[in-house]
Order: C-alpha cells, then structure tokens, then sequence
C-alpha cells in the first residue's frame, strides 16, 4: 500500500487513512501500538473485491487530536461514525483486530445501520481486557517506562522483535523497517507520546460490557476469525460472541495464530473474508 495517507477532518481530528481498491467500501480498524499498515497484506489480496480504507485510531498513526480529546474505546467508536459521515459512507464492510475489534464492536452495536457485515478477529471483548498478560505493559506505561522502551525498539531490532513475540508467530521475519512504521508515529514527539498514554489510561472494558445487550440484538453478517495460539485473548471469546451476535454466521480457527495474525496469514484471512462477502 502506498505510504501516501490522506486526512480527514472531524470532530475528533483529523483522521489520517489509506485507501485502494473500487466499488463498496470496507472499513479495516488496527489496534494498540499498530497503524493502518497492520492492514496492507490483506488489503494486497481484497482490494479486487472492495474500495479498501484503513484509518489510524486517534492517539495512533497519522491521526491528530487535541490534547483533551476523549480516547476512549466509546470514543473511537463514536470517531468512527464520524469517519464514515465524513467520507459518506453509506454501509461498510467492517474489519477489526486487537484493540479495534473491541471498538468495532461498539460501534456496529451503536450503528447497526452503517454496517453491511463485520468481520473480527482476536481483540478485546466484553470484560476479557485489559488481557493479565498485557498488565506488564499497562504498569510500564503508567510508570514511564514504556515510551523509552518503544524508542529503543526503533534502533534494537533483537529488543524489539523479543518485546512483540507473544503477539507475532514469526517475530524473527520482522524487520526494523516494519517496528519504524508502526511505532515512529506514536514517538514522534513529546504530545505523541503522552497522547499513547493517555490511550493505556482510558481503557476499561465497562465500554464493552455496556454494549452487550445491544450485541445481542444485531443481526449483520457477522465472521469471526481466531489464532488459536494468542495468549491475550482465548478462542472461547470467539465463541462467545457468536453466542451473542445473533448474525453471526461462523468461526473460522487458525491454528497456531497470534494475536497478530492478519498481517502474517493475509491468504487465511482474506479466503475467509472473500467467502463472507460473497455470501
């Protein structure tokens, strides 16, 4: 995907995005520490099928906010229906992974109208998160640790392929460019970094749980594909939200996938998305 992003102005920012492809669109949202380059493999493989657009969250990627913006996960899901009002998107294609999988479910739950099908992968669900494995780096944000740790992953490859392992099945195919794209953004300066924290301050997972009884009542197609290896969030929320999204149609199992895995099995997940689209 080209590195050219554009930007749209909103209420919440300016909301920076990529986009490729023709015809309807389909909507691709990242999660923590990740942009909307998270999404270019797949995008590569659907782009034939869809006018493909990956926004950066605010306090992510390209995206500008104010300093007392709210950024919470209700928040960007509210940002989202600006994005699309903005963009006159009518319904969208929705497809979500880690943090953005919690926030797309918000927002299909709150939007129900804009949605013509919604595709999630491993993520934050109801009260599953924040995930005990991530609570170490919660506790290095919340005592300032974490910014320098990011900003040596930028020059240590080793330091920063160990520091993402849990969430990458092949950490040792990352390379230095890719920790740059995804995490330079978020260093780029002081008001960068302090908007990254106060992303880790705003989580709680009452905005998930809130929106439960609305879950229950959306009937949008709806895939969901899981990494059976993530150590973050179990494949029983997959099933979990199949239970509770009564337009649910399947669970797709990748064994042995981490969290990450629409970047590294972009074939398995695309295969999955066309025959969901198609149906």
């Amino acid at each position: 995907m080209s590195d050219v992003k554009k930007s749209l102005a909103t209420s919440f920012g300016d909301v920076a995005y990529s986009e490729q492809g023709a015809g309807r669109p389909a909507l691709f949202v990242h999660g923590v520490f990740h942009n909307s380059h998270l999404w270019d493999p797949l995008v590569e493989r659907l782009k034939p099928m869809r006018r493909c657009i990956a926004l950066d969250l605010m306090t992510h990627g390209d995206t500008r906010t104010a300093s007392d913006q709210d950024v919470s996960f209700a928040a960007q899901a509210e940002m989202l229906s600006a994005f699309c009002e903005g963009l006159g998107l009518d319904r969208v294609d929705l497809v979500a992974n880690d943090s953005g999988s919690g926030i797309a479910q918000i927002f299909a739950a709150r939007h129900p109208a804009r949605l013509a099908s919604l595709t999630l992968t491993n993520g934050d669900v109801h009260d599953n998160w924040p995930p005990a494995n991530f609570e170490r780096t919660r506790q290095s944000a919340a005592a300032g640790q974490l910014v320098p740790a990011l900003k040596r992953m930028l020059d240590d490859l080793e330091f920063a392929r160990a520091a993402f392992a849990s969430g990458y099945e092949h950490p040792e195919r990352l390379t230095l460019e890719r920790f740059r794209e995804s995490l330079g953004p978020l260093l780029a300066s002081e008001q960068r970094a302090h908007d990254l924290l106060r992303f880790f301050a705003a989580m709680n997972n009452r905005d998930t749980v809130a929106v439960e009884p609305l879950l229950r009542t959306l009937q949008a197609p709806t895939l969901i594909v899981w990494g059976t290896a993530d150590i973050f969030f179990d494949v029983r929320w997959a099933y979990w939200l199949k239970d509770t999204i009564p337009g649910c149609r399947k669970v797709v199992e990748l064994d042995g996938a981490k969290l990450f895995f629409p970047e590294e099995r972009p074939d398995a997940l695309a295969d999955a998305i066309r025959a969901h689209w198609e149906a």
